[in-house]
């Protein structure tokens, strides 16, 4: 995976993580409004927070599964075939330099 792939994903994470931080606070700053409907939606809001954060947990637990087995199945690749592997490399190495050098 490259490295700003990566860094995307990160920053994501940590925008959604804030955000939900950020709806937390305003359920705490608003706790003593009163009234039915504001406590229904404080309820509804807490609901959808954990719903959220578990979907997100969930979610970085099946990335990390899945980038470990694509790593096992490059890592198999590699052992099996490694004149064909130095090969792809080389490949990719001279389009890459080819892209670069009409800069």
């Amino acid at each position: 995976m490259s490295e700003s792939i990566q860094l995307s994903k990160d920053k994501l994470a940590q925008d959604l993580n804030q955000g939900i931080a950020d709806a937390e606070e305003l359920l705490r700053l608003t706790a003593d409004h009163v009234g039915d409907s504001a406590n229904e939606l404080r309820g509804r809001m807490r609901d959808r927070l954990s719903r959220t954060k578990a979907e997100l947990a969930h979610l970085q637990q099946v990335t990390v599964a899945k980038a470990k087995a694509a790593g096992h199945a490059t890592d198999e690749f590699v052992h099996e075939n490694p004149w064909k592997s130095i090969g792809i490399a080389a490949g990719l190495g001279l389009v890459v330099g080819l892209l670069i050098s009409r800069r």
